[in-house]
C-alpha cells in the first residue's frame, strides 16, 4: 500500500514553544494603572441629618431607659437601707413579718412570689406554645389577623379585672378539681392538704380557697400573651426555604414544625418564658385579692394560704410605720433585682438566638 503523505500544513497545526515567546504577567500596570491607584480606595459614607437625629434620639432613649432603672434601684436601697442593716442576714431567712419588733424577713413571701409565678409558667408555656404555633402556622388567612389582635388585647386587660374573675368564677369552679387532685396525687408533697381526709363525706372543701394553685392559674393568663406574642414572632420567621424543604421530601406539617420550626424558635420560647416569669414575679393585684395571706413557708400549693412580696407591700403599704416602709422597700429591692436578672437574661437568649442552620431537617 502506498504511504500516507503528511501535509506540510497538518505537521505545522500545532506550534512547537519558542525561546522567543515571554510570558507576561498580568497586573494593574498592564492595563495602565498606576501604582499609586492600586492600594484600596476607602468609601465614605456621607451620613444625613435624619439618619444622626435618629441615632441620637434612639441613644438617648435608652440611656434614660436605663438611667430610670438605675435610680429606681438607688432608691429602694437608700429607702430600705435602715431595715437592712437592722435585719442583717436574717433578712432572707426570717419567715415573721413584724419590723417594728425587729423579727422580720422575706423567707416566707419568697418562697410564695416563687411558687405562685413557676405555677403559672406551668399553666402559661403550653397554652402560649399551643396559640403561636395555631396562628402562625395552622390558622386560615381569614381570621389570623383577627387571632392576632385578640391575644394582643389580653395583655392590655387590667389585672383588678383577671383578679375578680379568679375570686368570683375560677374559685368556685377550681375546687373540684383541687380536690381530685389532692385525692388521687396527695402523696406528693406539694399535692397534699393538710386536714383533708378525701374518705370524709362531710370534708369541707374550703381548705382549698385561696390557695397557691388559683393564684398561679390566674397570672398564667395574665403572662402568656406576651408569651405567645414572642414566640409568635419567632416562628414566623423560620426559614422558608427550610420550611418548603421539609414539606418537599414528604414531612407532615406537624413534621416540618417539628424539624424546622421549633428547633429555629427554641431561643424565643427560652426568652418568652422567663419574660412570662419575670411578669408573674412581679404581679400584685390579681394575687392580693385572691390569696390568704400567711407567714409561714407555704409549699402545698393547692392549701388554703399564700403570699408574695407585691402582694405584702400592697397590704401593709397603707398602714405601715416608718420603719416598716423601710422594710417594705427592702422587700421590693429583692423583688426588682430577682426581676431585673430575669429580664436580662431573656433579653440575652432572644438577642443571641439565630437559625434556620440550627434546625435538625
Amino acid at each position: 500500500m502506498p504511504k500516507a503523505r503528511t501535509s506540510k500544513s497538518d505537521s505545522e497545526a500545532v506550534p512547537e514553544r519558542s525561546e522567543d515567546v515571554i510570558d507576561r504577567e498580568v497586573t494593574p500596570s498592564f492595563f495602565g494603572v498606576s501604582d499609586d491607584e492600586q492600594s484600596p480606595r476607602s468609601l465614605h459614607h456621607a451620613k444625613e441629618f435624619v439618619d444622626l437625629a435618629f441615632r441620637r434620639v434612639t441613644t438617648a432613649a435608652g440611656s434614660i431607659v436605663l438611667g430610670i432603672m438605675l435610680l429606681v434601684g438607688l432608691f429602694l436601697l437608700y429607702q430600705g437601707y435602715n431595715a437592712l442593716e437592722v435585719a442583717g442576714g436574717n433578712f432572707f431567712t426570717e419567715v415573721k413579718w413584724d419590723p417594728n419588733s425587729g423579727e422580720f424577713g422575706i423567707a416566707a413571701v419568697l418562697t410564695g412570689t416563687i411558687l405562685v409565678a413557676l405555677t403559672a409558667i406551668f399553666f402559661a408555656v403550653p397554652l402560649a406554645l399551643g396559640t403561636a404555633l395555631y396562628i402562625s402556622e395552622y390558622a386560615p388567612a381569614q381570621i389570623k389577623r383577627g387571632l392576632v389582635t385578640l391575644v394582643d388585647l389580653m395583655a392590655a386587660v387590667p389585672s383588678v379585672v383577671f383578679g375578680l374573675w379568679g375570686v368570683f368564677f375560677l374559685t368556685p369552679a377550681i375546687l373540684p378539681v383541687s380536690e381530685w387532685i389532692s385525692t388521687y396525687f396527695g402523696w406528693i408533697p406539694i399535692f397534699a392538704v393538710e386536714g383533708f381526709d378525701p374518705s370524709d363525706p362531710l370534708a369541707t372543701p374550703t381548705v382549698f380557697t385561696a390557695s397557691t394553685f388559683i393564684a398561679g392559674i390566674v397570672v398564667a393568663l395574665m403572662v402568656a400573651p406576651i408569651t405567645s406574642s414572642i414566640m409568635r414572632e419567632v416562628f414566623s420567621q423560620a426559614p422558608l426555604g427550610e420550611r418548603e424543604g421539609a414539606l418537599a421530601l414528604g414531612a407532615t406539617r406537624w413534621g416540618m414544625i417539628r424539624s424546622v420550626v421549633l428547633p429555629f424558635g427554641r431561643g424565643g420560647m427560652i426568652g418568652g418564658t422567663m419574660l412570662g416569669l419575670g411578669r408573674a414575679l412581679g404581679e400584685t393585684i390579681a394575687v392580693f385579692l385572691i390569696i390568704s395571706p400567711v407567714f409561714v413557708i407555704q409549699t402545698r400549693i393547692l392549701e388554703k394560704g399564700s403570699n408574695s412580696i407585691s402582694a405584702l407591700i400592697a397590704l401593709r403599704y397603707s398602714e405601715a410605720s416608718a420603719f416598716e416602709i423601710s422594710a417594705l422597700m427592702a422587700a421590693g429591692l429583692a423583688l426588682f433585682l430577682m426581676t431585673l436578672v430575669i429580664n436580662f437574661a431573656a433579653s440575652s437568649i432572644i438577642a443571641r438566638s439565630r437559625s434556620g442552620g440550627v434546625s435538625d431537617g
